[in-house]
C-alpha cells in the first residue's frame, strides 16, 4: 500500500514538473534548447505582428506642451486611421533621444535641429527631423500693464539671465521698440544686460534691466513692470490665461528653422507608413486650431518640412 502511494505521488510530481517546464520554455522544450526556442518565439510573433499590421505608434515627448497635443489633439486624428498613439512622457531632453536609437520608439518630438544635430555629433545618434509642428516663443509678459504703450520710463524688465535665452530676450525688447538696439552688448564683454539700463541711446526711455533665471521669471512676475519670458515657462505658470502676453516674438525663415520643434525618428524611417501617418496627423488643421485656441500666443503652430 505504500509503495503504491509513493508512485501516485511521485508521478503527480513528474507531471507538475514537466507542466512548469513547459511555460517557461514557451514550447515545452527542454532547458538546453530554451534559448534557442524563446529567440524563435520572438521572431514568429514579430513575423505575426507584421503580416496583421502594426498599427501602434509610440512617441517619446516631454510634458508640455508635447504630450498634451498628442493626446488631446493628435490621438484623434490618427484614430480616424485606425491608428493607436502610445504617448510616453520623459522629463529630460537624453532619454527621449536614446530610447528612440534603440528602437524603444517610433518617433519623439520635443527638440530643435540645433538640439538634435548636436545630439547626433556628439553621442553618435542616427537621428532625423521629418516635421515642423510648432514653436514657444518668447513673450512679454505683465500683470500690471495690459500694452506695451503703457509701460512708464523707468519701468523694470525682467529677461533670462542665461546666455542664450539673455540675448533672445534682449532681441525682442528691440523687436518691439522697447529698445532701439543692444548697443555694445554681444559685442564688448564689459557691457552685461543690466548696463544697458544706463545706455541712453540703446535705451531712451531707462528701462531697468534686471536678469533672473529663466525658470522664476513667472513668479517674480508682480515685482517686475514686465518680463520676456519662455513660452514653457509661461505655460507652467498659466499665463496665457491669467495674464496673456502683450505681445510674442515675430519669426523670419531663419530664425522659424532654428526655433521650430520637430519630431524626429531614427535615419532609415523616414518614409516608413507610421512616420507618414503621424506626420499627417500632427499637421492636420484640427491640431493647428487646437495650439491656438489652447496657447493664446505661448505656443503657435509651425508646419514647416525639415531642411
Amino acid at each position: 500500500m505504500k509503495r503504491k502511494l509513493l508512485r501516485i505521488v511521485s508521478l503527480a510530481l513528474i507531471a507538475a514538473l514537466l507542466l512548469t517546464l513547459a511555460a517557461c520554455g514557451g514550447d515545452g522544450g527542454t532547458s538546453s534548447g530554451s534559448s534557442e526556442s524563446s529567440e524563435s518565439s520572438e521572431n514568429s510573433a514579430s513575423a505575426d505582428s507584421t503580416a496583421s499590421g502594426d498599427k501602434k505608434i509610440t512617441v517619446g515627448v516631454n510634458p508640455v506642451p508635447h504630450a498634451d497635443i498628442l493626446e488631446n489633439a493628435v490621438k484623434a486624428e490618427l484614430a480616424k486611421d485606425g491608428w493607436e498613439l502610445e504617448v510616453v512622457v520623459f522629463q529630460d531632453y537624453v532619454l527621449p533621444n536614446t530610447s528612440l536609437e534603440e528602437g524603444e520608439l517610433d518617433a519623439n518630438y520635443f527638440q530643435t535641429l540645433g538640439y538634435m544635430n548636436t545630439q547626433n555629433e556628439e553621442a553618435g545618434l542616427h537621428l532625423a527631423a521629418v516635421a515642423g509642428v510648432h514653436i514657444e516663443p518668447m513673450g512679454i509678459y505683465s500683470e500690471k500693464y495690459s500694452s506695451l504703450d503703457e509701460l512708464p520710463d523707468g519701468a523694470e524688465i525682467g529677461v533670462p539671465n542665461d546666455t542664450d535665452n539673455m540675448t533672445r530676450g534682449l532681441e525682442l525688447l528691440v523687436q518691439k521698440k522697447l529698445l532701439n538696439s543692444l548697443g555694445d552688448f554681444g559685442t564688448d564683454p564689459n557691457v552685461t544686460a543690466e548696463s544697458l539700463t544706463d545706455d541712453k541711446e540703446a535705451n531712451p526711455h531707462g528701462y531697468k534691466i534686471t536678469t533672473l533665471e529663466a525658470a522664476s521669471l513667472p513668479l517674480s512676475l508682480p515685482d517686475l513692470d514686465a518680463a520676456a519670458i519662455n513660452g514653457n515657462y509661461a505655460i507652467g505658470a498659466e499665463l496665457p490665461d491669467k495674464h496673456p502676453a502683450l505681445d510674442i516674438e515675430e519669426f523670419d525663415e531663419d530664425s522659424t528653422v532654428r526655433r521650430t520643434n520637430f519630431v524626429v525618428v531614427k535615419q532609415g524611417n523616414e518614409d516608413s507608413e507610421k512616420t507618414k501617418a503621424l506626420v499627417a496627423a500632427i499637421q492636420s488643421d484640427a491640431v493647428k486650431d487646437y495650439i491656438e485656441s489652447t496657447y493664446k500666443g505661448a505656443v503657435i503652430p509651425s508646419f514647416i518640412e525639415a531642411p
